[in-house]
């Protein structure tokens, strides 16, 4: 089975960048995460490109998540803030992409999925793709206050709520009425649709493009809160190791969370 990896490829004025590891629904693992990064940069520094497309390989899910099993190795709340910080950097580098973006999303997009799709500028999805974060559910960990800003700022504080309170899964068709989505197309259909957005982007005067994004980046995920205390207050809680004990267990039983 071929190692987890993340693909850069560069046509013309396109970027793509493509997640893959499916027979984990492509969870990032720390080297995915950082190659990711890398190849953001690569792009970044790359004034050929117009624009990059984000994509997950096998039709079941575009990120899924993160891979967890290294959770079990903390002992304490300063191993999840320092985790949390490796994402930020590893984000960060999306977030300062000067092209436009795009995330096509066939599946899964939960997790730290949700977050790189919420990094994108635009999101097509099939019907079939689903898209949360319901970490209160399953592992009982929490977010950044850079990963709240920049999902919050692309879902809509409310739609937030109801996947990191209630741990939601939301449909495609719902996240298309709110405005998470630019298209929802048949799987059939979505190359030909992300090829004609690809092009009209590619058509936009590049500097144009790149200040509008450096604006905006800079009143959505400037000047945030530090929030480290509350971080490793949950990192460091009995509920989060037992938390990722359950899962790392393949079990359906959710944890019985104690609020310690």
């Amino acid at each position: 089975m071929p190692a987890p990896q993340i693909i850069l490829e560069k046509s013309g004025s396109v970027a793509r960048i493509t997640f893959d590891n499916p027979s984990a629904f492509n969870a990032l693992t720390s080297g995915m995460w950082q190659d990711l990064a890398d190849a953001a940069r690569d792009v970044t520094a790359d004034s050929n490109i117009r624009v990059v497309v984000f994509r997950g390989v096998g039709g079941k899910a575009f990120v899924s998540g993160t891979d967890i099993s290294g959770f079990a190795k903390f002992t304490s709340g300063s191993d999840g803030v320092d985790y949390e910080t490796r994402i930020d950097a590893c984000m960060r580098a999306l977030d300062e992409i000067s092209a436009t973006t795009i995330a096509v999303v066939d599946g899964w997009c939960v997790g730290g999925g949700l977050n790189i799709a919420s990094a994108c500028d635009f999101r097509i999805a099939t019907p079939e793709a689903r898209f949360g974060s319901p970490i209160g559910r399953t592992l009982g960990n929490c977010l950044s206050a850079l990963s709240v800003a920049r999902i919050g700022a692309a879902i809509g504080v409310s739609v937030a709520k109801r996947m990191l309170l209630l741990g939601e899964i939301i449909p495609a068709k719902e996240m298309m009425t709110n405005g998470f989505l630019l298209e929802v197309v048949e799987r059939d259909e979505i190359d030909g649709c992300v090829d004609d957005l690809c092009k009209r982007a590619a058509e936009n005067a590049p500097l144009t493009t790149a200040a509008c994004k450096e604006v905006l980046r800079r009143m959505t995920l400037e000047n945030l809160p530090d929030a480290d205390d509350v971080i490793s207050q949950v990192y460091g809680s009995e509920d989060f190791r037992r938390g990722v004990e359950i899962f790392l267990g393949k079990t359906k039983t959710l944890p019985e969370w104690t609020g310690r």
